[in-house]
């Protein structure tokens, strides 16, 4: 197990370097993009039938696995850092933009948007509207030379599903901004918002959106009451083989499934890169099983767990290679499979997959 788990490793490394590929620039999944001279199908069959992937959602709607999404303006005073953590000066925080941002992410147009996004093409709303989400109502400033580029620093469950892509250009559009988006796992989003690199953050962990506030990383909006505004939620789903031998389907809650995982110590994979997700994936195991983020804590476990430090998109690929569990954000999965569906062939090896550049490996 130890072998397979650390082949896994090394292909998620492999998958970071094909980042670039598949992007999504709708609401509906992408055509195939191909390298100049590589066949869509494999050799052997010119012509398969298309398969979905074995992996499937078993747990979900869980109260332990609510996902809140935040926005959160960057404090043009903020004690920015470089990545050693020295003081850097001289950095310009577009705090008109990410205010007109924030105001139309919050303004009836943007929340039924939100809201509207993926049941025609997943067959299943990705996100929903925060009971209680503060709300904006006034007028929304347009563009002006200084504020007109805005940077996004988001989590890749957020851009990764086309959420995004289903908002933005609306926004743009009509108030005459252009956004410049980067995305990770929250703790590197929020990480490139303290070196200065973006105006707002879009992410889903709550402690450590509390630790940028109590930082001073980020200042209450006008007509807002609190620099956390918590918007839209989804749900994390536990996903696994389609004959769950763990028998999480049947668990009474997904504390118990996770107990399930560890005791009979089926493969499970962790994003282990601090983000959302990551942490939590945490919060959910035992609490004698003493795992957290260090990796000292779970050495006695990893003829099961697999700490991958790895994206979204490749994390799911190796829970399907190793039949293993894995923890994802109900939009991320709905999109990975719904992609996989489209693009897998009848021969499902991982060697096929990479030489095919799929979408649904995209980290």
């Amino acid at each position: 197990m130890k072998q397979f788990i650390s082949g896994l490793l090394s292909l998620a490394m492999l998958l970071s370097l094909l980042a670039g590929c598949g992007k999504n620039d709708g609401a509906s999944p992408p055509a195939q993009q191909l390298p100049k001279g590589q066949s869509q199908a494999p050799v052997s069959d010119p012509d398969p039938a298309p398969l979905p992937v074995d992996t499937v959602i078993l747990k979900e709607d869980d109260d332990q696995m609510l996902n809140t999404y935040t926005l959160l303006a960057v404090n043009p005073n903020a004690p920015f850092t470089d990545a050693d953590g020295s003081p850097v000066s001289g950095v310009a925080v577009n705090a008109a933009g990410a205010e007109a941002l924030i105001d139309w992410f919050l303004s009836e147009e943007g929340m039924t948007l939100a809201a509207s996004y993926g049941q025609d093409t997943y067959g299943d709303c990705l996100f929903y509207p925060l009971d209680g989400a503060p709300a904006y109502s006034g007028e929304i400033a347009p563009a002006d030379e200084p504020s007109r580029t805005i940077r996004l620093s988001t989590t890749t469950s957020v851009n990764d599903s086309g959420l995004l892509n289903h908002l933005l250009p609306v926004f743009e559009e009509r108030y005459g901004y252009t956004l410049e988006v980067q995305s990770a796992g929250t703790g590197k989003a929020i990480a490139a918002a303290k070196y200065g690199n973006a105006d707002l953050i879009l992410v889903h962990a709550k402690s450590q959106e509390e630790a940028f506030v109590e930082e001073g990383f980020s200042y209450v909006l006008p007509g807002f009451e609190s620099e956390r505004l918590s918007f839209l939620y989804n749900y994390f789903v536990l996903c696994g083989p389609s004959d769950d031998p763990a028998g999480v389907r049947d668990s009474a809650s997904v504390l118990d499934a996770f107990a399930a995982i560890a005791g009979g110590k089926y493969p499970f994979i962790s994003r282990g890169d601090g983000s959302g997700t990551h942490t939590k994936e945490l919060s959910l195991w035992p609490e004698e099983l003493g795992i957290t983020a260090e990796a000292e804590s779970f050495a006695d476990y990893t003829d099961w767990y697999a700490s991958a430090n790895a994206g979204m998109g490749a994390c799911l690929v190796m829970a399907e290679e190793s039949r293993g569990y894995i923890l994802t954000d109900k939009a991320t999965f709905l999109t990975f499979q719904a992609r996989c569906a489209q693009h897998y062939n009848s021969s499902k090896s991982v060697t096929v997959i990479i030489k095919r550049t799929d979408p649904c490996l995209k980290a």
